[in-house]
């Protein structure tokens, strides 16, 4: 019970706590989003949103590098924090440009959930069990 109460934690607990939230969110993101949208480019590239005039399949494209291929480095912690930065452009385009704004909808409360994880991922970084913890960047 002292324990939980306590606010004093261990570098084992923090980097067990960062790999965690690298491994769920780049998980996630990798297979629920971004794999989707990567097997079915071209049934949704017409119609996906055209974000900055730059037009929908090029939006695609970025979404799809951003939600598999950078969701895939930082699960392994690869190039991690520059890794989220796709990631959170993409997310605030999905929180105020595709839901308005709209975060305490039940229904679109993902990207702000994900928004949270990765922006906590850039500030703090991967942790030692990565990639770049074992590389020592």
């Amino acid at each position: 019970m002292k324990k939980l109460l306590s606010t004093n934690y261990s570098a084992g607990a923090f980097n067990t706590a960062m790999l965690l939230l690298r491994m769920i969110s780049g998980l996630l993101i990798m297979m629920n989003h971004g794999y989707d949208k990567l097997i079915h480019f071209s049934d949704k590239q017409h119609d996906f949103t055209n974000f900055m005039g730059i037009g929908s399949t090029a939006s695609l494209a970025l979404v799809v590098f951003a939600e598999f291929f950078c969701g895939l480095f930082i699960a392994i912690g690869l190039f991690t924090r520059l890794a989220t930065v796709p990631l959170i452009v993409t997310m605030c385009v999905v929180i105020f440009k595709v839901n308005h704004g709209n975060v305490f909808t039940p229904d679109l409360e993902k990207a702000p959930l994900f928004l949270a994880a990765f922006l906590t991922i850039l500030i703090v970084g991967p942790g030692k069990v990565s990639v770049d913890g074992m590389t020592g960047k």
